[in-house]
């Protein structure tokens, strides 16, 4: 089944999961931890996108977080393309890194931020990478010791999350801990890592119960939240204007898209435009060819140009199976 569009505008709340490929590691070490989340933070600063929340654990990470005028899909591109290529040269490793597809999923703030703060902000101590609250409150990995100013990341977006919990600071952080505190007697697991019609309803009973009823409801996987939300979302999806990407973004993102490329097959970009014929460089031309021409847009002159080749040799590529 063809996966759903990502659905979006500058504001809007997502919860994205980042998950390691076949659940590897995307973490190994603190210096690998310090460049994940010094990337997010630039990134988050130069877009105006608001970290709300966080946590980076070992095999994946979760951020919640309003996207800024650029959208979540640019966000998260130069976030996961930039770190990848970082992470495979340090530790001398080829292949991606992450699942193809992260996730994302739309929220309604007034139901659920709170609990995704606390969910997200307990999966370091849920996981046992710390053992007690008080020890997650020092885990820098983590919105919770940043909310507690325990940490500072200027990119997180601390005060809007603590006027959630309060008017001042103090209370407003008395009332998270007191919050958190009582979240970690619940498990959300199932309720905030995904939409759907069961979650937008409040359960399966109520589902059900509708169902008896005779009333049809309407739910989405990718958004989380009441009926009046989901269906509020579907429309401005609806009725947006997809706008066109710029020619300097078409060709940032062929240029990203050529550099995971040639991160996976084991070479540099330098060789790929070298003109050379060895080993899978023909192959992966013609993968990039394709990408540039059918799924970017760009004109032939300038893929040949970026593939080091000529435009009737990029023809050719786009005319073979």
């Amino acid at each position: 089944m063809p996966r759903g569009a990502r659905l979006d505008s500058p504001g809007t709340l997502h919860h994205v999961i980042i998950m390691g490929i076949e659940e590897g590691s995307i973490v190994r070490d603190d210096t690998d931890r310090k460049a994940f989340l010094y990337r997010m933070g630039l990134l988050a600063k130069g877009s105006g996108t608001s970290i709300c929340a966080f946590a980076l654990m070992t095999n994946h990470a979760h951020i919640l977080l309003k996207s800024g005028p650029d959208g979540l899909s640019s966000f998260m591109r130069r976030l996961l393309s930039g770190y990848a290529p970082y992470f495979n040269r340090r530790h001398q490793r080829v292949g991606y890194l992450f699942r193809n597809r992260y996730k994302s999923i739309i929220c309604e703030e007034e139901a659920y931020f709170d609990k995704l703060v606390a969910y997200i902000h307990l999966n370091p101590l849920r996981a046992g990478l710390v053992e007690t609250l008080e020890q997650l409150a020092l885990y820098p990995w983590s919105g919770h010791a940043v909310l507690l100013d325990r940490v500072k990341y200027d990119w997180m977006d601390r005060d809007y999350v603590l006027r959630f919990f309060g008017g001042s600071a103090g209370a407003a952080r008395t009332a998270y801990l007191a919050f958190l505190e009582k979240e970690l007697a619940t498990d959300r697991e199932q309720e905030l890592s995904g939409g759907g019609l069961v979650r937008s309803q409040g359960g399966w009973s109520r589902v059900q119960s509708m169902r008896k009823r005779g009333r049809k409801a309407l739910g989405d996987e990718r958004i989380l939240g009441g009926e009046d939300f989901v269906k509020e979302i579907l429309k401005e999806a609806a009725d947006g204007k997809e706008v066109p990407l710029s020619e300097h973004e078409r060709l940032q993102l062929f240029d990203e898209a050529a550099e995971q490329a040639c991160e996976v097959a084991g070479v540099t970009v330098t060789f790929l435009r070298s003109g050379s014929r060895s080993g899978r460089l023909p192959s992966l031309r013609k993968q990039l060819a394709r990408k540039g021409a059918f799924e970017i847009g760009l004109p032939l002159a300038e893929i040949a140009r970026r593939l080091g080749v000529t435009p009737s040799a990029v023809s050719y590529m786009l005319k073979q199976k």
